[in-house]
């Protein structure tokens, strides 16, 4: 494979990476083959990063250029695609990847410990899928739990409960606080009178109502949690939070204040 040197070295990002996609997709198209680029919470890069992929991407597709961009990210990626680039909707397929199901949720916690020769009662195992929420991440820690506290097999209705506190505590400490930080005070009374809806979603004048003000006063606080990620709008007039048990959480951390 050949390439010409002089290309990519401009020092604009954009017109850079589409030279070399350009003469590295040619070269491998020629050889039946492809490059792809996998990114994990892509709503976080950065505008000129995000806008070049997205730019590079749209060309790749036109050209018929081996070239795939394979991102993941929090439900307000798309948006955030589509406002550094109109045309995001047309470079990219968008799948969803929501919870298990609940046959593929028990299953998650079952098949490891049936491998090991350890089962769940139905009780404990009902508890567990119930706490974990059906997400993916949460089956994992809620799990992993299970294994540090369990007495023995089959894993009980009280090895759950312990499994339940100590996950809970995990995510609490992690997971959770880690996006809690990110809110100033202002944003956290927003989260808060979102929390009070559950898991949402959450009318943007409810949430003014609740905290005495009106709607178009919220509109900074609102912008500034969906760039840092910790909510989104799945509607028009609404907003959410990006992941499962924010609400949860965030009322444990009131009982404890």
């Amino acid at each position: 494979m050949t390439m010409d040197p002089t290309r990519s070295s401009t020092g604009h990002l954009e017109i850079d990476l589409k030279d070399l996609i350009e003469d590295l997709g040619t070269a491998l198209k020629k050889q039946r083959s492809g490059f792809a680029v996998f990114i994990d919470e892509m709503q976080d890069l950065d505008d000129e990063l995000l806008g070049a992929l997205i730019a590079v991407q749209h060309h790749a597709n036109q050209e018929q250029l081996p070239f795939f961009v394979i991102g993941a990210g929090l439900p307000n990626l798309p948006g955030r695609l589509a406002e550094i680039r109109s045309y995001a909707e047309r470079a990219f397929d968008y799948r969803i990847i929501g919870k298990l199901n609940l046959e593929a949720a028990r299953e998650a916690f079952a098949q490891p410990a049936k491998s090991v020769g350890q089962s769940y009662s139905n009780e404990a195992l009902d508890m567990l899928v119930e706490a974990s929420g059906m997400y993916p991440y949460f089956v994992q820690e809620f799990g992993s739990a299970m294994w540090e506290s369990a007495l023995g097999s089959p894993f009980s209705k009280d090895d759950a409960e312990a499994a339940i506190t100590l996950g809970r505590e995990k995510l609490d400490a992690g997971f959770f606080v880690a996006r809690w930080q990110r809110a100033t005070k202002v944003e956290r009374r927003f989260l808060q009178a979102m929390a009070q809806d559950g898991e949402g979603p959450s009318s943007t004048g409810d949430i003014a109502a609740k905290l005495g003000k009106k709607p178009t006063a919220l509109g900074p606080a609102r912008a500034t949690l969906i760039e840092k990620g910790l909510i989104y709008s799945p509607e028009y007039g609404h907003v959410a939070f990006t992941v499962p048990g924010m609400a949860g959480f965030i009322s444990r951390q009131e009982l404890q204040s």
